[in-house]
């Protein structure tokens, strides 16, 4: 399982938070799946318990997992949080069109570009 990236500069538990989550976006982690014990996954990354611990509660807080106590940590199963990931996204990419115009570059030019990089993207099998 590859959930920590030393070169990557944000702390290990968000890069946990954050893996955990895409999988969950993905349906590789399915609604009521148990989560690796804090223990196990802390060994197998070679980290803390208590970064392990910081990124479950973190996924917690948002919605993503529930405890059961004395069983472990759960997937928790709501389609609300992958529409809310979606309304985040649309609204992300509107700010940008709304930048691109405000600073005069066509947005056909902008769809152009941005349909023929998809392809490619595709085209690599989605490794871009």
């Amino acid at each position: 399982m590859k959930l920590i990236d030393y070169q990557d500069s944000r702390p290990i538990y968000e890069q946990i938070v954050e893996n955990f989550k895409l999988q969950m976006y993905k349906g590789i982690l399915q609604p009521d799946d148990q989560m690796p014990s804090v223990r196990s996954l802390a060994i197998e990354l070679s980290t803390n318990p208590n970064t392990v611990q910081k990124a479950y509660a973190e996924l917690e807080r948002q919605g993503f997992i529930y405890t059961v106590k004395g069983r472990g940590n759960f997937v928790k199963g709501n389609d609300a949080l992958k529409d809310s990931k979606k309304e985040e996204l649309i609204s992300a990419v509107l700010e940008l069109f709304k930048e691109a115009d405000d600073i005069g570059i066509p947005l056909e030019e902008l769809f152009a570009e941005i349909k023929l990089r998809l392809a490619n993207y595709y085209k690599m099998g989605g490794n871009a």
